[in-house]
């Protein structure tokens, strides 16, 4: 059994296509095809069910793709530990960033981090938190970007700041009579939402203290979005309101900032993290991301830690 064949196993559980996994490394289909079936004799089991469309690992598979990525994992840590031990900071690191910071937050670093480290070759995408919880335990990502805690993960978490929410309603709105608002004030009935799969649509239902079957009432129609950028759309040429985390806030027009109120007393907020494994390969790179991203958060940002704040879970109520 070599390495190259149990990258190949995880090529193919991973895309659940014998082409596509080829292609990621950057074999021709038969030359994988083959490794593959070495391996299952060598196993004397069948891995994947090609039966399947998509291809999926037999239950045998599964226990054998398991053990595959910490036996991957711990040889690549091996030239880990040899780079760690020199100063220089080098190498691929994957990010993964929730949607609803990523617009915001990864324009304020991104461009310094390149900057002052040219040796480190950056990828970041946008996966709901879910995703990046799953990317994570199989070693697809370095790290993620993503509200916390996270109840019943074993994660490293490094706490970049807490983000206060506000409200960001529609000109002829109530709400907007009102210099300051409570959570009292906030009707479900007349909120615009993420759909499902975002922590902050549950942070947002958790606020207004209902239950999550319980949707806007508009009689002819209903809609969620995947992204804040729609629901703020929706206020400013329809009704309504929708809360908007700090970093969301803050991108809005002068004009629309006069559609956003702060919350009166305790500050609803959030807690972002940085978040990875506990055995970490590329200490120097998170050290130094996590250090660039503090040092290019907006002061206003950064001093809602001195502030009464109340972190909203993201579990559901």
């Amino acid at each position: 059994m070599t390495i190259t064949q149990l990258e190949y196993i995880l090529a193919v559980d991973k895309y659940r296509h014998f082409g596509q996994a080829a292609k990621a490394c950057n074999v021709t289909q038969p030359t994988l095809s083959m490794q593959l079936q070495k391996a299952e004799e060598e196993f004397k089991t069948i891995l994947f069910d090609r039966s399947r469309n998509p291809i999926l690992p037999t239950p045998e598979g599964e226990k054998i793709i398991l053990q595959a990525r910490t036996v991957i994992k711990e040889y690549r840590r091996l030239f880990s530990v040899l780079d760690e031990s020199k100063d220089e900071v080098k190498g691929h690191f994957r990010l993964g960033v929730i949607p609803t910071l990523a617009p915001y937050l990864i324009p304020l670093f991104v461009g310094k981090f390149s900057e002052e480290y040219p040796d480190v070759n950056l990828m970041i995408e946008e996966f709901k938190t879910e995703e990046i919880i799953d990317l994570l335990k199989k070693d697809e990502l370095d790290a993620g970007i993503l509200v916390t805690p996270l109840e019943g993960e074993s994660f490293i978490e490094r706490v970049l700041f807490q983000e206060s929410f506000h409200v960001f309603a529609d000109k002829t709105h109530a709400l907007l009579k009102k210099a300051k608002v409570t959570d009292k004030d906030l009707d479900l009935n007349d909120v615009w939402l993420l759909n499902e799969g975002h922590c902050l649509r549950n942070q947002v239902l958790n606020l207004c203290s209902v239950k999550r079957k319980a949707i806007s009432k508009r009689q002819n129609l209903h809609f969620e979005s995947g992204n804040l950028e729609t629901l703020k759309n929706m206020v400013v040429n329809y009704q309504g309101f929708t809360l908007l985390p700090y970093l969301a806030a803050r991108n809005l027009s002068d004009e629309l900032q006069e559609q956003v109120r702060d919350f009166q007393g305790v500050i609803p907020t959030r807690e972002v993290s940085l978040v990875h494994n506990r055995l970490f390969l590329k200490e120097k790179i998170i050290n130094a991301l996590e250090g660039k991203i503090i040092e290019s958060l907006p002061d206003e940002l950064q001093s809602l830690k001195k502030k009464k704040i109340n972190i909203i879970s993201i579990e559901n109520n």
